[in-house]
Protein backbone atom coordinates (compact mmCIF):
# COMPACT_ATOMS: atom_id res chain seq x y z
CA UNK A 1 0.00 0.00 0.00
CA UNK A 2 2.58 2.43 1.27
CA UNK A 3 4.42 2.01 -2.73
CA UNK A 4 1.07 2.22 -4.29
CA UNK A 5 0.40 5.95 -2.67
CA UNK A 6 4.29 6.84 -2.81
CA UNK A 7 3.68 6.19 -6.78
CA UNK A 8 0.57 8.04 -7.23
CA UNK A 9 2.49 10.91 -5.78
CA UNK A 10 5.28 11.17 -7.96
CA UNK A 11 2.85 10.97 -10.88
CA UNK A 12 1.01 13.86 -9.95
CA UNK A 13 3.06 16.78 -11.34
CA UNK A 14 0.56 19.38 -11.06
CA UNK A 15 -0.40 18.56 -7.27
CA UNK A 16 0.54 21.43 -5.47
CA UNK A 17 -2.46 23.05 -4.29
CA UNK A 18 -5.50 22.09 -1.61
CA UNK A 19 -8.10 20.16 -3.96
CA UNK A 20 -11.05 20.79 -1.49
CA UNK A 21 -9.72 24.57 -1.51
CA UNK A 22 -12.70 27.12 -2.51
CA UNK A 23 -13.61 27.29 -6.12
CA UNK A 24 -12.55 29.92 -8.21
CA UNK A 25 -15.38 32.86 -9.00
CA UNK A 26 -17.09 32.62 -11.98
CA UNK A 27 -19.80 34.28 -13.49
CA UNK A 28 -22.64 32.03 -11.57
CA UNK A 29 -20.89 32.51 -8.00
CA UNK A 30 -24.05 34.38 -6.61
CA UNK A 31 -25.90 30.87 -7.10
CA UNK A 32 -23.99 30.02 -3.93
CA UNK A 33 -26.77 31.54 -1.86
CA UNK A 34 -29.26 29.27 -3.24
CA UNK A 35 -27.66 26.06 -1.73
CA UNK A 36 -29.66 22.99 0.21
CA UNK A 37 -31.24 23.45 3.47
CA UNK A 38 -28.01 21.60 5.03
CA UNK A 39 -25.86 24.70 3.86
CA UNK A 40 -28.21 26.74 5.39
CA UNK A 41 -27.92 24.69 8.49
CA UNK A 42 -24.25 25.05 8.08
CA UNK A 43 -23.89 29.10 8.18
CA UNK A 44 -26.80 29.34 11.28
CA UNK A 45 -24.26 27.20 13.18
CA UNK A 46 -21.40 29.38 12.69
CA UNK A 47 -23.66 32.28 13.79
CA UNK A 48 -24.85 30.73 16.78
CA UNK A 49 -21.12 30.00 17.74
CA UNK A 50 -20.20 33.35 16.57
CA UNK A 51 -22.99 35.60 18.23
CA UNK A 52 -23.16 33.52 21.50
CA UNK A 53 -20.31 33.70 23.87
CA UNK A 54 -21.26 30.89 25.75
CA UNK A 55 -21.78 28.49 22.65
CA UNK A 56 -18.16 29.92 21.63
CA UNK A 57 -16.50 29.45 25.55
CA UNK A 58 -17.94 25.89 25.57
CA UNK A 59 -16.80 24.61 22.24
CA UNK A 60 -13.34 26.23 23.06
CA UNK A 61 -13.43 24.45 26.41
CA UNK A 62 -13.93 21.00 25.18
CA UNK A 63 -11.53 21.70 22.50
CA UNK A 64 -8.76 22.34 25.07
CA UNK A 65 -10.09 19.68 27.51
CA UNK A 66 -9.70 16.72 24.83
CA UNK A 67 -5.79 17.43 25.56
CA UNK A 68 -2.47 17.37 24.17
CA UNK A 69 -0.93 13.89 22.23
CA UNK A 70 2.16 12.29 21.33
CA UNK A 71 2.47 9.80 17.91
CA UNK A 72 5.09 6.91 18.46
CA UNK A 73 6.55 5.14 16.08
CA UNK A 74 6.80 1.53 15.56
CA UNK A 75 10.42 1.70 14.71
CA UNK A 76 12.26 3.73 17.45
CA UNK A 77 14.77 4.90 15.20
CA UNK A 78 12.54 7.17 12.81
CA UNK A 79 10.66 8.72 16.31
CA UNK A 80 13.13 11.98 15.89
CA UNK A 81 11.76 11.97 12.25
CA UNK A 82 8.35 11.56 12.93
CA UNK A 83 8.47 14.09 15.80
CA UNK A 84 9.88 16.46 13.36
CA UNK A 85 6.67 16.45 11.35
CA UNK A 86 4.50 16.41 14.14
CA UNK A 87 5.81 19.62 16.00
CA UNK A 88 6.90 21.32 12.28
CA UNK A 89 4.31 20.29 9.31
CA UNK A 90 2.55 23.42 8.23
CA UNK A 91 -1.32 23.85 9.01
CA UNK A 92 -3.15 26.60 7.25
CA UNK A 93 0.07 28.49 5.67
CA UNK A 94 -0.87 30.39 9.12
CA UNK A 95 -0.05 27.90 11.96
CA UNK A 96 2.21 24.75 12.91
CA UNK A 97 1.94 20.96 14.17
CA UNK A 98 -0.34 18.74 14.19
CA UNK A 99 -2.33 19.85 17.37
CA UNK A 100 -3.16 22.88 15.76
CA UNK A 101 -4.59 20.92 13.03
CA UNK A 102 -6.40 18.90 15.32
CA UNK A 103 -7.90 21.76 17.25
CA UNK A 104 -9.09 23.17 14.16
CA UNK A 105 -10.49 19.83 12.57
CA UNK A 106 -12.00 19.18 16.00
CA UNK A 107 -13.39 23.02 16.28
CA UNK A 108 -15.14 22.17 13.17
CA UNK A 109 -16.60 19.15 14.23
CA UNK A 110 -18.36 20.21 17.24
CA UNK A 111 -19.53 23.10 15.16
CA UNK A 112 -21.13 21.64 11.93
CA UNK A 113 -20.89 17.78 13.24
CA UNK A 114 -18.68 17.12 10.26
CA UNK A 115 -15.20 17.99 9.68
CA UNK A 116 -13.03 17.31 6.20
CA UNK A 117 -9.27 17.95 6.06
CA UNK A 118 -6.30 16.90 3.80
CA UNK A 119 -2.51 16.06 3.22
CA UNK A 120 -1.60 18.62 0.92
CA UNK A 121 1.30 17.16 -1.71
CA UNK A 122 3.83 19.60 -3.98
CA UNK A 123 5.00 18.26 -7.54
CA UNK A 124 7.44 15.54 -5.99
CA UNK A 125 4.95 13.59 -3.81
CA UNK A 126 6.41 15.63 -0.49
CA UNK A 127 3.99 16.67 1.96
CA UNK A 128 3.80 20.48 2.46
CA UNK A 129 1.06 21.03 4.46
CA UNK A 130 -1.81 20.23 6.55
CA UNK A 131 -5.34 21.95 5.26
CA UNK A 132 -8.03 22.40 7.39
CA UNK A 133 -11.33 22.59 4.44
CA UNK A 134 -13.79 24.80 4.72
CA UNK A 135 -17.23 22.85 4.98
CA UNK A 136 -18.87 24.77 3.24
CA UNK A 137 -16.79 24.06 0.26
CA UNK A 138 -17.64 20.52 0.54
CA UNK A 139 -20.45 18.20 -0.21
CA UNK A 140 -20.70 14.38 0.69
CA UNK A 141 -23.09 11.98 -1.00
CA UNK A 142 -22.82 8.40 -1.93
CA UNK A 143 -20.70 6.28 -4.15
CA UNK A 144 -22.69 5.24 -7.06
CA UNK A 145 -21.01 2.36 -8.20
CA UNK A 146 -20.95 1.04 -4.00
CA UNK A 147 -23.50 3.21 -2.32
CA UNK A 148 -21.61 2.06 1.10
CA UNK A 149 -18.88 4.06 0.83
CA UNK A 150 -19.03 8.22 0.81
CA UNK A 151 -17.46 10.07 -1.75
CA UNK A 152 -15.90 13.56 -0.44
CA UNK A 153 -16.89 16.17 -3.71
CA UNK A 154 -15.79 19.60 -4.38
CA UNK A 155 -18.68 22.12 -4.54
CA UNK A 156 -17.99 24.69 -6.61
CA UNK A 157 -20.94 26.84 -6.33
CA UNK A 158 -23.39 24.99 -8.63
CA UNK A 159 -22.47 21.30 -8.47
CA UNK A 160 -20.16 19.23 -7.04
CA UNK A 161 -17.27 16.93 -8.60
CA UNK A 162 -14.92 13.85 -6.70
CA UNK A 163 -11.37 14.58 -5.62
CA UNK A 164 -9.22 13.22 -7.44
CA UNK A 165 -6.97 11.99 -4.45
CA UNK A 166 -9.41 10.71 -1.70
CA UNK A 167 -6.90 8.60 -0.04
CA UNK A 168 -5.24 12.08 1.19
CA UNK A 169 -8.12 13.16 2.58
CA UNK A 170 -9.86 12.87 5.95
CA UNK A 171 -13.50 12.87 6.96
CA UNK A 172 -15.48 12.65 10.13
CA UNK A 173 -19.04 12.98 11.56
CA UNK A 174 -20.15 13.54 14.77
CA UNK A 175 -23.10 11.04 15.97
CA UNK A 176 -24.76 10.43 12.65
CA UNK A 177 -28.05 9.89 12.07
CA UNK A 178 -29.10 6.03 11.17
CA UNK A 179 -28.37 6.48 7.40
CA UNK A 180 -26.99 9.68 7.20
CA UNK A 181 -24.09 10.37 5.97
CA UNK A 182 -23.83 14.13 7.75
CA UNK A 183 -22.82 13.86 10.86
CA UNK A 184 -25.38 16.01 14.27
CA UNK A 185 -24.04 19.49 15.05
CA UNK A 186 -23.27 19.37 18.99
CA UNK A 187 -25.54 22.74 18.95
CA UNK A 188 -27.95 21.06 16.88
CA UNK A 189 -31.56 21.49 18.72
CA UNK A 190 -30.03 25.22 20.05
CA UNK A 191 -31.42 27.57 17.54
CA UNK A 192 -34.74 28.07 19.16
CA UNK A 193 -33.26 28.29 22.58
CA UNK A 194 -31.42 30.84 21.24
CA UNK A 195 -33.43 32.90 19.19
CA UNK A 196 -35.53 33.07 23.00
CA UNK A 197 -32.38 34.35 24.70
CA UNK A 198 -31.02 36.87 22.12
CA UNK A 199 -34.77 38.17 22.09
CA UNK A 200 -34.65 38.79 25.84
CA UNK A 201 -31.27 40.04 25.43
CA UNK A 202 -32.11 42.25 22.63
CA UNK A 203 -35.26 43.70 24.16
CA UNK A 204 -32.79 44.29 27.46
CA UNK A 205 -31.02 46.50 25.19
CA UNK A 206 -33.91 48.73 24.27
CA UNK A 207 -35.63 49.28 27.59
CA UNK A 208 -31.72 50.47 28.62
CA UNK A 209 -31.59 52.35 25.55
CA UNK A 210 -35.05 54.13 26.55
CA UNK A 211 -34.80 54.46 30.69
CA UNK A 212 -31.02 54.02 30.61
CA UNK A 213 -30.85 57.64 29.25
CA UNK A 214 -33.46 59.47 31.17
CA UNK A 215 -35.50 61.75 29.00
CA UNK A 216 -38.32 63.94 30.72
CA UNK A 217 -41.54 65.38 30.09
CA UNK A 218 -42.24 69.18 30.76
CA UNK A 219 -45.53 69.87 31.34
CA UNK A 220 -47.02 73.59 31.39
CA UNK A 221 -50.22 74.03 32.93
CA UNK A 222 -51.73 77.45 32.56
CA UNK A 223 -54.40 78.95 34.65
CA UNK A 224 -58.02 80.26 33.59
CA UNK A 225 -56.57 83.47 33.16
CA UNK A 226 -57.72 84.49 29.89
CA UNK A 227 -54.55 86.62 29.43
CA UNK A 228 -52.40 83.46 30.58
CA UNK A 229 -53.88 81.72 28.12
CA UNK A 230 -53.33 83.53 24.99
CA UNK A 231 -49.72 83.70 26.26
CA UNK A 232 -49.64 79.81 26.60
CA UNK A 233 -47.75 79.10 23.17
CA UNK A 234 -44.37 81.96 23.66
CA UNK A 235 -44.54 80.89 27.35
CA UNK A 236 -44.14 76.88 26.34
CA UNK A 237 -42.02 77.83 23.99
CA UNK A 238 -39.91 79.80 26.00
CA UNK A 239 -40.04 76.89 28.97
CA UNK A 240 -38.84 74.36 26.09
CA UNK A 241 -36.01 77.19 25.11
CA UNK A 242 -34.94 77.14 29.05
CA UNK A 243 -34.79 73.40 29.63
CA UNK A 244 -32.84 72.72 26.79
CA UNK A 245 -29.98 75.15 28.05
CA UNK A 246 -30.34 73.76 31.22
CA UNK A 247 -29.93 69.95 29.95
CA UNK A 248 -26.98 70.79 27.08
CA UNK A 249 -25.10 72.71 29.96
CA UNK A 250 -21.89 71.41 30.54
CA UNK A 251 -21.80 72.00 34.27
CA UNK A 252 -24.76 72.31 36.91
CA UNK A 253 -27.49 74.62 36.11
CA UNK A 254 -30.48 75.14 37.63
CA UNK A 255 -34.31 75.59 35.83
CA UNK A 256 -36.21 78.83 36.13
CA UNK A 257 -39.86 79.01 35.00
CA UNK A 258 -42.68 80.97 35.56
CA UNK A 259 -46.24 78.88 36.67
CA UNK A 260 -47.48 75.73 36.64
CA UNK A 261 -44.96 73.75 35.43
CA UNK A 262 -44.62 69.58 36.09
CA UNK A 263 -41.58 68.08 35.12
CA UNK A 264 -41.46 63.96 35.13
CA UNK A 265 -39.27 60.95 33.99
CA UNK A 266 -40.38 59.51 30.87
CA UNK A 267 -40.76 55.83 32.01
CA UNK A 268 -40.33 56.04 35.50
CA UNK A 269 -43.31 54.50 36.61
CA UNK A 270 -43.37 51.62 34.00
CA UNK A 271 -41.50 48.28 35.37
CA UNK A 272 -39.26 46.51 33.48
CA UNK A 273 -39.51 43.21 33.55
CA UNK A 274 -37.56 40.78 35.40
CA UNK A 275 -35.45 38.83 32.90
CA UNK A 276 -32.70 36.82 35.46
CA UNK A 277 -35.29 33.57 35.84
CA UNK A 278 -36.10 33.50 31.76
CA UNK A 279 -32.18 33.78 31.05
CA UNK A 280 -30.84 30.82 33.31
CA UNK A 281 -33.63 28.39 31.78
CA UNK A 282 -32.28 29.21 28.64
CA UNK A 283 -28.61 29.05 29.73
CA UNK A 284 -29.71 26.06 31.55
CA UNK A 285 -30.62 24.21 28.06
CA UNK A 286 -27.37 25.48 26.17
CA UNK A 287 -25.29 24.19 29.13
CA UNK A 288 -26.91 20.92 29.34
CA UNK A 289 -26.27 20.36 25.66
CA UNK A 290 -22.56 20.94 26.10
CA UNK A 291 -21.84 18.55 29.09
CA UNK A 292 -19.54 20.73 31.04
CA UNK A 293 -20.69 22.25 34.63
CA UNK A 294 -21.60 25.48 34.77
CA UNK A 295 -18.69 27.29 36.67
CA UNK A 296 -16.46 26.30 33.62
CA UNK A 297 -18.45 28.91 31.15
CA UNK A 298 -18.33 31.16 34.24
CA UNK A 299 -21.77 30.80 35.31
CA UNK A 300 -22.05 31.12 39.03
CA UNK A 301 -25.50 30.06 39.43
CA UNK A 302 -24.18 28.65 43.43
CA UNK A 303 -21.87 30.13 45.48
CA UNK A 304 -20.53 26.84 46.60
CA UNK A 305 -20.45 25.32 43.15
CA UNK A 306 -17.74 22.90 42.19
CA UNK A 307 -16.98 19.68 39.89
CA UNK A 308 -18.50 16.72 42.12
CA UNK A 309 -16.51 13.04 41.17
CA UNK A 310 -19.85 12.00 39.36
CA UNK A 311 -19.87 15.46 36.38
CA UNK A 312 -16.05 14.25 36.18
CA UNK A 313 -16.36 10.85 35.69
CA UNK A 314 -19.32 11.92 32.87
CA UNK A 315 -16.92 14.42 31.10
CA UNK A 316 -14.46 12.16 31.00
CA UNK A 317 -16.40 9.38 29.09
CA UNK A 318 -17.23 12.02 26.61
CA UNK A 319 -13.51 13.62 26.10
CA UNK A 320 -12.85 9.82 25.28
CA UNK A 321 -15.97 9.83 23.18
CA UNK A 322 -14.62 12.75 21.10
CA UNK A 323 -10.81 11.51 21.39
CA UNK A 324 -11.70 8.12 19.46
CA UNK A 325 -13.26 9.60 16.61
CA UNK A 326 -9.86 11.85 16.73
CA UNK A 327 -7.34 9.24 16.98
CA UNK A 328 -8.04 7.37 13.19
CA UNK A 329 -7.55 11.23 12.16
CA UNK A 330 -3.71 11.71 13.55
CA UNK A 331 -2.71 8.08 12.70
CA UNK A 332 -3.73 8.09 9.03
CA UNK A 333 -1.71 11.41 8.47
CA UNK A 334 1.33 10.29 10.07
CA UNK A 335 1.26 7.04 8.53
CA UNK A 336 0.76 8.55 5.18
CA UNK A 337 3.23 10.97 6.04
CA UNK A 338 5.78 7.57 6.90
CA UNK A 339 5.08 6.55 3.39
CA UNK A 340 5.43 8.49 1.42
CA UNK A 341 8.61 9.44 2.90
CA UNK A 342 9.88 5.55 2.28
CA UNK A 343 9.92 4.61 5.36
CA UNK A 344 8.50 1.14 6.65
CA UNK A 345 6.78 1.87 10.06
CA UNK A 346 3.26 2.97 11.17
CA UNK A 347 2.10 5.14 14.19
CA UNK A 348 -0.27 5.07 17.10
CA UNK A 349 -1.24 8.11 18.89
CA UNK A 350 -1.06 8.47 22.96
CA UNK A 351 -3.18 10.66 24.26
CA UNK A 352 -2.86 12.42 28.06
CA UNK A 353 -3.97 12.10 30.69
CA UNK A 354 -7.41 13.78 31.26
CA UNK A 355 -6.90 16.01 34.59
CA UNK A 356 -10.63 17.34 36.00
CA UNK A 357 -10.13 17.33 39.64
CA UNK A 358 -8.10 19.16 41.88
CA UNK A 359 -4.68 18.86 42.75
CA UNK A 360 -5.52 18.05 46.39
CA UNK A 361 -7.78 14.94 45.07
CA UNK A 362 -5.12 14.03 42.80
CA UNK A 363 -2.65 13.83 45.54
CA UNK A 364 -5.04 12.07 47.97
CA UNK A 365 -6.14 10.06 45.19
CA UNK A 366 -2.12 8.84 44.11
CA UNK A 367 -1.61 8.50 48.09
CA UNK A 368 -4.62 6.21 48.74
CA UNK A 369 -3.61 4.04 45.66
CA UNK A 370 -0.02 3.46 47.03
CA UNK A 371 -1.16 2.70 50.07
CA UNK A 372 -3.37 0.16 48.73
CA UNK A 373 -0.49 -1.57 47.07
CA UNK A 374 1.63 -1.63 50.21
CA UNK A 375 -1.32 -3.30 51.67
CA UNK A 376 -1.35 -5.89 49.04
CA UNK A 377 2.05 -6.08 48.93
CA UNK A 378 2.25 -7.12 52.87
CA UNK A 379 -0.85 -9.08 52.64
CA UNK A 380 1.22 -11.04 49.89
CA UNK A 381 4.51 -11.32 52.01
CA UNK A 382 2.26 -12.98 54.85
CA UNK A 383 0.88 -15.24 52.61
CA UNK A 384 4.15 -16.44 51.38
Amino acid sequence: MRNNLFSRAKRSKSFVAAQTGPAKNDLFANFESFLPSAAEEIELYGALKNSVPVISAAISKLVHLTGGFKMICSKEKYQSFLDEFVECVDVNSTGNGLDRFIEVYFECLLTYGTAVGELVLDKNGKVVQLYNTPIKNIRLRRNPANPIKIELCRFNGIDAEPVKYPDFTFVSTLNPESGAIYGKSLLKGLPFVTGVLMKIYNSIGQNWARAGALRYAVTYKPQNDTLERSLAKDRAMQIASEWSNAMNSSGTKDFIAVGDVDIKVIGADSQILDSEVPVRQMLEQIVSKTGLPPFMLGLSWSSTERMSAQQADALTSELWAYRRILTPVAEKICNLYLALSGVDAVSKIEWEDITLQDETEQAHARLWNAQADQLENQSGGVSD
